[in-house]
């Protein structure tokens, strides 16, 4: 035999609504959406909820209880007072269509913009070789069920609506950090990206999409913070941006039958007269390998740190007699 219980549920659509109160039984180990569903079975009918799986896989039930973003299916009466009400609400940062359901199409359109993975050259599916460690730095990563949650309680959005154009949000973060770790992924410069087209400097790292993650991925620790590390690295720390000045990404992603400007050895012998001779030497293709990728992209610090799927780390400053640089034009500079 179950009890009552006092429940407040928002009922309304985009012109507007309010709380209504609700007495409803409630039976030992029932969950929030359980409730929902006797509702709508028992006193109002045209109640509107969205849900599928009932087992916190699909994502679809969220919303708001007691304040809290949570999952519908996933939140147990048992971890309320007896005498405590329980206030069900839409999650608040998208537009309600009716009663608890929202309309997320803005989190699509933010996955449509986002590239996918894409192979190296010449890779054909089946053929894809990764280290067990690059699978188990993303893996985490792929448990997202998209909920939404992360997205609904981000203050860049959920309290500036001017922001969504050019804010994707966290659980596009952590998608765009799990290719960035993806040695295979050659599509685009995913942290290069995140900065122009996310909006990841926005981000200031409150932790809010962490915490009511219900698959527990450290969406802050492991994605958003690596990610904004890099961009910085690259954009601000001096040392990346002489190695970004001497091996610019458009000599990087040019085919290897044309000429490659800046990427030329002085060590040469034919280069060392020109050198000598203070005339700019002539350019050379750079050593790429069979999947159509340079043995190195990135420069690092001479300090120790994980292997790079990309090659072995360079020892930075390189050699003087290994450089040539030539000054980009305007057009030319990034």
């Amino acid at each position: 035999m179950g009890v009552n219980r006092h429940f407040r549920v928002w009922r309304g659509d985009d012109a507007g609504g309010e709380l209504r109160d609700f007495q409803v039984e409630v039976n030992d180990g029932e969950v929030v959406l359980d409730v929902i569903h006797r509702l709508q079975a028992t006193q109002t009918p045209d109640l509107a909820v969205r849900w599928n799986c009932k087992a916190g896989k699909c994502g679809s039930c969220s919303m708001e209880i007691n304040g809290r973003p949570r999952l519908g299916c996933m939140t147990r009466m048992s971890t309320f007072e007896e005498n405590e009400t329980i206030t069900v609400t839409p999650i608040r940062t998208f537009p309600v269509i009716r009663d608890l359901v929202t309309d997320v199409a803005f989190n699509y359109a933010k996955a449509r913009e986002l590239p996918a993975f894409a192979p190296p050259a010449g890779v054909a599916p089946g053929e894809y070789r990764m280290q067990q460690v690059d699978v188990e730095r993303s893996q985490e990563f792929r448990k997202c069920i998209e909920c939404f949650l992360c997205q609904n309680v981000c203050h860049v959005v959920r309290d500036h609506e001017d922001n969504k154009p050019a804010f994707s949000g966290p659980r596009f973060f952590i998608r765009a950090a799990e290719l960035d770790m993806h040695p295979l992924d050659a599509r685009t410069d995913r942290k290069e990206q995140a900065v122009r087209e996310q909006g990841i400097g926005y981000c200031n790292i409150t932790k809010c999409c962490t915490e009511v993650c219900p698959e527990h991925i450290k969406i802050t620790d492991n994605g958003i913070i690596p990610m904004k590390e890099r961009v910085v690295d690259r954009r601000y720390d001096p040392i990346v941006r002489l190695g970004r000045r001497i091996f610019r990404r458009d000599q990087l992603d040019e085919p290897a039958s044309v000429p490659q400007r800046g990427l030329v050895s002085a060590s040469t012998p034919a280069n060392a007269d020109a050198a000598r001779a203070g005339t700019p030497p002539a350019g050379q293709a750079a050593a790429v390998g069979p999947d159509g990728r340079l043995a190195v992209t990135e420069f690092t610090l001479d300090r120790s740190g994980a292997a790079s799927p990309f090659g072995d780390d360079v020892e930075f400053p390189m050699p003087v007699e290994d450089i040539s640089y030539q000054h980009p034009t305007p057009s030319e500079e990034h």
